[in-house]
């Protein structure tokens, strides 16, 4: 693939980059490394400061950010100024709890015959974190903030067709006054990735993306013993049951499932209806897929604008096809546009069969599968029926029901009577197909430190103790 800005409404190529060389990345690699020295050895309260900084361009430049975003990956102009604004809200959110996060944690020094004993946090090295497209600030903030402010650096191999927001980013770290080197972008193609993982200065990798792209970096680092978070993907359900608010649940189903263009991992896929509710949800829910408008993203009356590339535009229609030629029902949408660019209808499709590819694929693109069951028994089967377990959503006023569902659905996360979304405050994550290790809060910072035993004791009477204890 090439590395290029290509705009999704018009499929203009914009701007092209030429990929590294080995000799570029092997200096990229070695810059990053002296940084992490550099880094390591500064306060907290230092490194606070530039990540405060960082956020403030992030606020102070937002339009202009948000405007090169949607231009390379097709997203609203609306949506790209609001995916600014969380990354600055992360990084002060990091800048702000770090010490926290970070401070040595007591143990139960009498327990394990000391006279002090504690954890202590401290970062590992350089961490190489490769990133899709589809929140292409946000989801290297989410990495980049709590890495860089616990001592690590990054080197980032962001997707091919966001090069101009990747070496935005590594900008934006640099005025905020971060070392040289200290968060560095690589403009290289996946097959570089082998070789980069491979290399002894890099201490871990974090990738947001395919299952096969998870499983090869998995592979390259269980090889080279190196820790990895991965978030792979997910086909989020959506239960709505008798009790539910039926009418908020369509209005917010309708928000959930077509956020960024229908292209987020945590993005409601599979709407499963009690039988009882069933009729009403999937009429209003297909009216207000229907009335939203598509069309130019930095148009403020548009809704959903094009997806990211020919190629995810023709494999969402391929998936619906599929589907339609094998007895699915269209309530809306589903049929491919002509014309310039990369744009999809929001679509719902019903009677879904586990034959049909939407069955037990992730789509990413604007279309909504509908399923209808009578209980809640069968709710929790058709959630759970699939190999991915991102995030998830249930809607019930019962008080037992949301109890259950907590429980139950077999996800990283479980919203109940809301949309699932990412906090700094929580850890994000998957299980099952959808990857393991988590990112943000507290424990998103944890990934990538090395959490060290200390343990005290009195000195050369306990040592001399200890050398007859076997």
């Amino acid at each position: 693939m090439s590395i290029a800005t290509t705009d999704p409404r018009t499929g203009q190529v914009l701007k092209t980059y030429e990929a590294m060389s080995d000799a570029q990345v092997d200096a990229a690699i070695e810059r990053t490394d002296l940084a992490y020295r550099d880094l390591r050895s500064t306060s907290i309260a230092q490194r606070g400061r530039w990540l405060e900084a960082a956020a403030d361009l992030l606020d102070a430049e937002r339009d202009e950010i948000a405007r090169l975003m949607t231009t390379e990956m097709g997203k609203t102009f609306a949506a790209s100024k609001a995916e600014v604004t969380k990354c600055a809200a992360a990084c002060r959110f990091y800048a702000r709890h770090a010490a926290e996060f970070l401070a040595d944690r007591p143990a139960d020094a009498s327990a394990v015959s000391a006279t002090r004993a504690f954890v202590r946090y401290q970062p590992i090295g350089p961490v190489l974190a490769v990133m899709p497209w589809n929140f292409p600030l946000w989801q290297v903030v989410r990495f980049a903030a709590p890495a860089l402010m616990a001592g690590n650096t990054g080197l980032l191999k962001h997707a091919s067709n966001v090069p101009q927001t990747a070496l935005l980013l590594e900008n934006v770290f640099r005025r905020a006054g971060f070392p040289e080197g200290a968060f560095t972008t690589l403009l290289v193609g996946s097959d570089a990735v082998n070789r980069i993982l491979s290399d002894p200065r890099v201490r871990a990798a974090t990738l947001t993306g395919s299952e096969p792209a998870g499983r090869s970096i998995a592979q390259i680092a269980g090889r080279e013993l190196k820790k990895t978070v991965l978030e792979l993907g997910g086909s989020d359900p959506f239960v709505v049951m008798p009790s539910a608010d039926v009418e908020l649940a369509a209005e917010v189903a309708t928000t959930a499932r077509c956020q960024n263009n229908g292209q987020s991992c945590i993005a409601a896929k599979r709407f499963i209806v009690h039988a009882d509710v069933y009729d009403v949800f999937a009429e209003a829910f297909a009216h207000r897929m229907s009335a939203l408008r598509v069309g130019d993203p930095m148009d403020g009356d548009t809704d959903v604008g094009p997806l990211a590339s020919e190629r995810g535009r023709d494999e969402v229609d391929a998936q619906v096809r599929d589907a339609v030629d094998k007895g699915a029902t269209v309530l809306c949408g589903g049929e491919k546009p002509t014309g310039d660019g990369w744009f999809y209808p929001p679509t719902v499709v019903t009677d879904l069969r586990p034959d049909m590819r939407m069955w037990s694929e992730e789509v990413f693109g604007p279309v909504a599968g509908l399923y209808r069951v009578s209980s809640y028994d069968e709710a929790i089967e058709v959630a759970n029926g699939t190999s991915y377990g991102l995030g998830s959503n249930a809607w019930t006023r019962d008080a037992q029901e949301q109890e259950r569902f907590a429980t139950d659905l077999d996800a990283g996360a479980v919203f109940v009577n809301g949309m699932t979304t990412s906090y700094p405050e929580l850890p994000f994550g998957g299980v099952k197909n959808s990857g393991y290790g988590r990112e943000l809060s507290a424990q998103g910072m944890h990934e990538f430190c090395n959490v060290k035993t200390v343990w005290v004791g009195e000195g050369a009477a306990t040592a001399g103790a200890g050398a007859h204890a076997e």
